[in-house]
């Protein structure tokens, strides 16, 4: 499948260098829908470049539980370590890990999955990274030119339409008197409000890859559930346990469960009803064996859980408009394509745009969908097997899986494969640039 990018839909007579580049009005007003990963690390960037940002989240609160990602490669860091938030990070990192063994019915290791291989070089629960981004972007730094900007966060309500003016993007709300922005950005996930309102369907754009995943904390019922980190896979299933170093002193503490089940069409359950979605997994392990009925009955006691589609999103153009997508809502792929690491990159990359472009969205929107999409659409490709390499589709093929496994010199190749693709961008260094463009003008409204 080939796209062609914004920049080219524009023409070449339409994408010329920026005349006046760092002249960002201070006062432009941007919506940002989403407050998990990339809406809070884009409301940082705004904010310390002087936009006025609001981020609209569904969720009444930041959401809690749900399973832990992972950065890895140059890129990923180097846009942290540009945040200031890559020591917090660490300070909050998963590990250090230990390798899951993959097990039989009867708990003897088949292979071992090395704790670099899912971890990365940092790990993290994606709650807490959205925490520590979310607390982050409340307090961006003043660059020298403008003091940094405090975002407005609203939770608990979501987006009814979005209208296009001549000079801004009318938007409507669920519960919110309706308001008028400069600009409007998806970083609201694989079932992205905005867009289904700006670009249509989400059947259009999201591609369902055959596998749904989950994951919640054990309660304290569970006892020696994940005393060791293990995954028990029977075809087209796979169930994992373990516990997080960092937490193994917390009372009551008793581990987590990361589950992918293999399930062609759209699995029935609703995506703000718990219980439904708890009976959906109930159902896709019946009859499984190990401690698979332990672990369904520790499922029923949890108070957290986090269900979707293993999926992939293609959107031809990432932005219409005054409207642009960002992270999974343009180019997600659920598990194994690196989306948490492309979403700070998109939005570093974004931000960095916007700001040099001035008043021109449409310049900034083109060259950050040029300059970003061969990267995200690269390391989409690793998470179109991330099914079937969990939970194959037959014994045989499960069997292959632990082979390779407990092959160290095809381990080492598909780590370094995974480091090379995440590394594959080259970043321009934003903020200087944004700087000097500033004082070059003689800008006061940037930085």
């Amino acid at each position: 499948m080939t796209y062609e990018t914004t920049a080219g839909r524009l023409g070449a007579d339409r994408y010329d260098p920026v005349r006046e580049e760092g002249t960002a009005p201070p006062q432009s007003t941007v919506l940002i829908s989403g407050a998990s990963v990339a809406g809070p690390a884009l409301a940082y960037w705004l904010g310390r470049y002087g936009y006025r940002t609001t981020v609209i989240e569904v969720a009444p609160a930041l959401r809690s539980g749900g399973f832990a990602v992972d950065f890895r490669g140059a890129a990923h860091l180097a846009v942290l370590e540009r945040m200031g938030v890559l020591d917090a990070i660490r300070r909050h990192r998963t590990g250090p890990g230990a390798p899951m063994s993959f097990i039989d019915g009867q708990g003897h290791e088949l292979g071992t999955l090395p704790p670099e291989f899912a971890a990365g070089e940092v790990e993290i629960l994606r709650s807490e990274l959205s925490r520590l981004l979310h607390e982050h972007s409340l307090t961006p730094p003043d660059n020298g030119l403008v003091p940094g900007v405090t975002p407005e966060y609203l939770f608990g309500d979501s987006l009814t339409s979005l209208t296009e003016t001549a000079d801004g993007v009318h938007a409507t709300f669920e519960r919110g008197a309706p308001r008028t922005f400069d600009l409007v950005i998806g970083a609201d996930g694989l079932h992205s409000s905005v867009r289904r309102l700006a670009f249509g369907p989400e059947e259009r754009y999201v591609s369902h890859l055959g596998y749904y995943f989950a994951a919640w904390g054990l309660p304290a019922g569970a006892g020696d559930l994940a005393t060791r980190p293990v995954g028990y896979g029977e075809p087209g299933r796979l169930a994992t346990v373990g516990r997080l170093p960092r937490r193994a002193g917390e009372p009551g503490y008793a581990g987590e469960a990361f589950c992918v089940f293999a399930f062609e069409g759209e699995l029935p359950y609703g995506r703000r009803d718990i219980r439904s979605q708890k009976q959906a997994i109930a159902r896709a392990y019946e009859g499984a064996g190990w401690r698979i009925p332990e672990l369904i009955d520790a499922l029923w006691e949890a108070d957290d859980l986090y269900l979707d589609s293993i999926s992939r999103v293609d959107v031809p153009y990432w932005s219409t408009g005054r409207t642009v997508l960002l992270g999974d809502a343009a180019y997600g792929a659920t598990l194994g394509g690196m989306g948490t690491g492309s979403a700070i990159v998109g939005a570093y990359v974004l931000a960095g745009e916007l700001v040099l472009a001035g008043a021109d969205h449409r310049t900034a929107f083109a060259r950050y969908e040029q300059k970003l999409r061969p990267y995200v659409t690269r390391c989409q490709e690793g998470g179109r097997g991330a099914g079937e390499f969990f939970a194959p589709a037959t014994q045989e093929a499960i069997d292959a899986r632990n082979t390779a496994l407990n092959t160290p010199a095809l381990v080492t190749a598909m780590l370094e494969q995974g480091h090379d693709i995440s590394a594959a961008i080259t970043l321009e260094d934003y903020p200087s640039l944004v700087a000097a463009a500033a004082a070059g003008a003689g800008a006061v409204g940037v930085g």
